[in-house]
C-alpha cells in the first residue's frame, strides 16, 4: 500500500509541516529524524551521515536611494550566501555600502566601469526547455504539452546570470550588487542556491521587477544608493539519512585485479534510491515530493522482503542534507561509499527522484498561476542502450507524460556533472537515472503543497519500482554506458 497517491501525499504533508527544513535548523533535524524513523519502522538498518556544513542568515537587508530627507526605500530581500570572504568563513558582518550605482541591465559586467560602484543588474534565467533538446533521446508527449512554443521558451530558475555577475563584479572592483528579478513574478521569496564554485564576496540584495523600475526612476535623479546587509554564518552539522535493505545475493567476488593484488574483500552490489529532505521554505515540490517517493519505495521493498521476496541486490535509500548549502554531504557520501576502496557496497546504479510538480506561469496578478499541467521533466541517464530502451518503455507504460530521456554519458567526465542531486555520485562513476524538473516557483516561498502534481505521485513511484526491479535482475557491471571494468580506469571525483 506504500506506493499509493494517498500515502505519498500524506508523507509530503508531514515533511511540509516541519518546514523550513534548512540545514542546521530544528526543522532540518526534525526532517532527518522523521525519515530515519520511517526507514527504521519499515525494517531498514539506518545510519545518519553527519557532515559539517554552514548556515547563512541575513538579519538586515535594505536598499535606499536619494538624500536622507527624500530617500526612497525599495523593498528587497538578501541574495543568499552573499558577503562571504571565503567558502569556509564563519562570523558576523554588517555592510553599509553608500556608492554610485552602475546599471548594466542584462549586459555583462566587463563592458562597464564598476570600480567602487554598486552594480544594478537584471537577473536572467539563461536556460530554456528548448536547450535540453540536443540531449533528448526520447520524449513521451502524447498531448504535445512540451512541444508548444510557450513551453519550450519557459525558463528554469536554476541556471541564471547570478554567479557570473557576482564573480565579474567582484573582480572588477565593485562594492555591492542589486539584482532585479526581471524574469520572475512579483515575489521577493526567491531563494537562490549556493553555487559552490563561485564565492559571492559582495553584499547583495534582490528587488522585484516593479521595485527595479522605481529604483531606476529615482537613480535618474540621484545616481547613488545605500545597500545595507547584515550577515551571520555559522558551522552546523548536516544530517543525511541512509537506510539499508540487504539483498539476497552473496557478495559479488572482487574483480580480478583486486584479487591478484590482495586488495579489498568482495562487496555486494547495491542500487541507490535518492532525494533530499532539506528546504529553505515549505519545499513541497523541492523536495518533499522526492523524499516522500524515496520513503514510499523503501516501505514497498521492505514489505516485499518481509513477505519472502527480498531484492537480489542491496538497496540503499538516501535522503540528503546540504542541497542548499554547498553539497558537503553529497561529496562526503561519494568519497566514503563510491570512491573509497573500503566502501561497504559496490553501487551499480543510482536512481534519483526530484520535483513532482505542476507547471506554473506568471499570472495576471503578478503571482504564480498554475496551469494544471505536469511541469516538463527530464530523466538524465548514462545507462546502457538496452536499459535506456527499457526505461523508455516504462515511461510509456506508466504514462509519465511530458517526460524526456536526456542522454548524459559525456557529462560524467566533467566536474559540473548534471544539474540534479545525483551529480556527485554520477561524476564518481555510478550509472544514474535521475528525474528532475524546473518549475518557475522552485526556489520560492510559493512552493507550497498545492503545487504538487498529485496525479503523478503514484505513476512516478511505480515507474521507479520497475526501474529498480529491472536493474536488480541484471549484472550490475553492465548497467552503465561503459562496462564497469572500463569505468574504473577513468579519473573520478574531480569536483
Amino acid at each position: 500500500m506504500s506506493l499509493t497517491t494517498a500515502q505519498i501525499l500524506a508523507t509530503i504533508e508531514d515533511l511540509v509541516a516541519l518546514a523550513p527544513r534548512a540545514t542546521g535548523t530544528p526543522g532540518g533535524a526534525a526532517a532527518a529524524a522523521y525519515v530515519e524513523e520511517r526507514f527504521s519502522r519499515a525494517g531498514l538498518t539506518t545510519e545518519i551521515l553527519e557532515v559539517p556544513s554552514f548556515a547563512w542568515r541575513a538579519g538586515e537587508c535594505r536598499v535606499e536611494v536619494g538624500e536622507a530627507s527624500d530617500a526612497l526605500t525599495v523593498p528587497c530581500s538578501p541574495i543568499l550566501h552573499s558577503a562571504l570572504p571565503a567558502h569556509d568563513w564563519t562570523g558576523e558582518v554588517r555592510h553599509v555600502v553608500d556608492a554610485p550605482v552602475v546599471d548594466i541591465g542584462a549586459d555583462r559586467v566587463g563592458r562597464h566601469d564598476v570600480r567602487g560602484a554598486i552594480v544594478l543588474f537584471d537577473l536572467t534565467f539563461d536556460m530554456t526547455l528548448a536547450h535540453t533538446l540536443p540531449l533528448t533521446l526520447f520524449l513521451h508527449d502524447p498531448g504535445r504539452r512540451v512541444l508548444r512554443r510557450d513551453v519550450l521558451r519557459s525558463r528554469n530558475p536554476y541556471v541564471t546570470s547570478l554567479a557570473r555577475t557576482m564573480r565579474d563584479a567582484a573582480a572588477a572592483g565593485a562594492v555591492g550588487v542589486i539584482g532585479v528579478l526581471r524574469d520572475y513574478p512579483d515575489s521577493l521569496g526567491y531563494h537562490n542556491e549556493y553555487y559552490r564554485r563561485t564565492l559571492f564576496r559582495l553584499p547583495g540584495a534582490w528587488v522585484t521587477r516593479a521595485g527595479g523600475a522605481r529604483l531606476r526612476a529615482r537613480l535618474r535623479r540621484s545616481p547613488r544608493a545605500t545597500l545595507t546587509l547584515g550577515v551571520e554564518r555559522s558551522e552546523v552539522v548536516s544530517r543525511t539519512v541512509i537506510g539499508v535493505l540487504p539483498g539476497s545475493d552473496r557478495p559479488a567476488r572482487a574483480d580480478e585485479r583486486a584479487a591478484r593484488s590482495g586488495g579489498r574483500s568482495s562487496r555486494s552490489d547495491a542500487v541507490m534510491i535518492q532525494s533530499h529532505h532539506d528546504s529553505v521554505g515549505d519545499g513541497a515540490v523541492e523536495d518533499a515530493s522526492g523524499a516522500a517517493e524515496v520513503i514510499a519505495l523503501a516501505e514497498h521493498y521492505a514489505a516485499k522482503s518481509r513477505a519472502g521476496r527480498p531484492p537480489r541486490k542491496t538497496l540503499l535509500f538516501t535522503t540528503f542534507d546540504t542541497h542548499f548549502t554547498g553539497y558537503q554531504a553529497h561529496r562526503e557520501f561519494a568519497r566514503r561509499h563510491v570512491l573509497s576502496p573500503d566502501a561497504p557496497w559496490r553501487i551499480v546504479l543510482n536512481v534519483t527522484i526530484e520535483h513532482i510538480g505542476l507547471r506554473a506561469v506568471e499570472g495576471v496578478d503578478g503571482g504564480f498561476a498554475s496551469t494544471g499541467e505536469t511541469e516538463p521533466r527530464g530523466i538524465f541517464l548514462n545507462v546502457s542502450p538496452a536499459f535506456t530502451a527499457r526505461i523508455a518503455g516504462l515511461i510509456r507504460r506508466h504514462r509519465l507524460h511530458a517526460t524526456s530521456i536526456l542522454g548524459s554519458g559525456l557529462l560524467e567526465f566533467f566536474a559540473g556533472g548534471i544539474p540534479t542531486d545525483a551529480s556527485f555520485t554520477f561524476v564518481s562513476g555510478v550509472p544514474t537515472v535521475s528525474l528532475i524538473s524546473g518549475p518557475l516557483y522552485l526556489y520560492d516561498d510559493a512552493d507550497t503543497i498545492d503545487r504538487i502534481d498529485v496525479a503523478q505521485l503514484e505513476p512516478v513511484a511505480r515507474f521507479f519500482a520497475d526501474v529498480v526491479d529491472d536493474a536488480d535482475r541484471r549484472r550490475g557491471s553492465l548497467l552503465g554506458t561503459l562496462p564497469a571494468g572500463v569505468r574504473r580506469l577513468l579519473p573520478r571525483g574531480r569536483w
